[in-house]
């Protein structure tokens, strides 16, 4: 194996890890195969953002051959009606139907906005973020749903659904912020069944470093589709300049990453974990460029950005490689966090990484103009 050198474009990056994937998979084949899942709709909206940025036809194609695979004419697909990671790779569906004209990924994202009228909830309106897991909200729910919730209202004219994802940020941060240290536990259960939650607050016990990843990555993209003026929009800018904010005093000083137990990383077993890196370098790269944290978040992208692509890797093949990813998880301590396996390449790190690539170069496109606009 030979060590990725950082010099190379955020863009090539994008594109080598997009390479990766697409070598290895068709579209259909794209694990969990056969599946509409988020796995492969966070990896695909990855693409997509490369595919914005650099009109590459092959990366449009290779999304929609998964979606196809799965969607027949008539807009019908099978999916987990029970859940809200079921819904988060409709987020695809709106550039095929905008771009094809073809009306059944119109039909198939009106079945999944639909699921939000059919989901069990808690006692204040919060979604559960599964039907096994009953009274239960997780942070990385409010991406798995929200994303494609407030892009439905906004290309087809419902805002009513910024309204409601609004909410539901507002219940999950009121049950799973830590007023201390302004970082936020990863999931909450109001009947306090569980064995990991805390008899009086029910919240989980660990700050895991991917849900809160979502959660930031989250806030900075509802933030790119809800139209500024809109109420609750400016409170949603200050809650992600918070979290980001909070999220800084544990960046590791080293490499510039964050580790998989985020408030603990001076423990031996603790690891440094590269998919909740890849989400908090894209939040702060898109805060900057919202107007949030100006030069420390840009800064801190840039550093954390820097130490990710050293922890990457190349096959004998000079294929990219994306170490160090902790695998799906469920709710639980310390203990079960850190002995969670690792692999590579799973598709929700590598679709994280390409989504930090593209805001990166952003960012320094952006850096750029402003340099060459100060010494005009």
């Amino acid at each position: 194996m030979t060590e990725a050198s950082h010099t190379e474009q955020p863009l090539q990056w994008a594109k080598d890890a997009c390479r990766s994937i697409m070598e290895t998979y068709t579209p259909a084949q794209l694990p969990p195969e056969g599946r509409w899942h988020y796995h492969q709709g966070v990896f695909l909206y990855g693409m997509l953002r490369l595919w914005e940025e650099t009109g590459e036809a092959e990366l449009f194609d290779y999304i929609k051959g998964y979606v196809d695979s799965l969607v027949d004419e008539h807009g019908n697909f099978l999916f987990d009606r029970e859940e809200l990671d079921a819904i988060q790779a409709g987020v695809l569906l709106f550039t095929l139907h905008k771009k094809t004209g073809d009306d059944r990924y119109k039909k198939a994202a009106d079945k999944l906005r639909h699921l939000f009228d059919t989901l069990n909830k808690t006692s204040e309106g919060g979604y559960w973020h599964k039907d096994k897991y009953p009274y239960q909200m997780w942070l990385d729910g409010l991406y798995m749903g929200g994303a494609f919730a407030v892009r439905y209202g906004w290309h087809y004219g419902e805002p009513d659904l910024y309204d409601m994802v609004l909410e539901q940020e507002r219940l999950m941060r009121s049950h799973t912020r830590d007023e201390e240290t302004g970082l936020y536990y990863h999931a909450w259960d109001e009947s306090r069944r569980t064995p990991w939650s805390d008899p009086e607050t029910g919240r989980a016990p660990e700050v895991w470093g991917r849900a809160m990843g979502w959660y930031g990555f989250a806030l900075a993209d509802f933030l790119t589709i809800i139209p500024e003026g809109y109420k609750g929009r400016d409170a949603l800018i200050e809650v992600e300049r918070d979290l980001l904010t909070s999220l800084l005093k544990h960046q590791d000083q080293k490499t510039g990453m964050w580790y998989q137990v985020i408030d603990k990383g001076d423990r031996p077993d603790n690891w440094l974990e590269t998919s909740c890196s890849a989400l908090y370098i894209f939040a702060l790269a898109k805060a900057e460029g919202l107007g949030i944290g100006g030069e420390l978040f840009a800064e801190a992208a840039e550093r954390g950005f820097k130490g990710l692509l050293e922890a990457m890797r190349r096959d004998d093949n000079g294929r990219f490689i994306m170490p160090e990813i902790c695998i799906g998880t469920g709710v639980g301590d310390y203990e079960h966090y850190i002995k969670r396996p690792r692999c590579e390449n799973d598709l929700h790190g590598v679709g994280s990484f390409i989504l930090a690539c593209v805001e990166m170069d952003a960012l320094r496109k952006r850096r750029t103009a402003g340099r060459e606009a100060a010494s005009v």
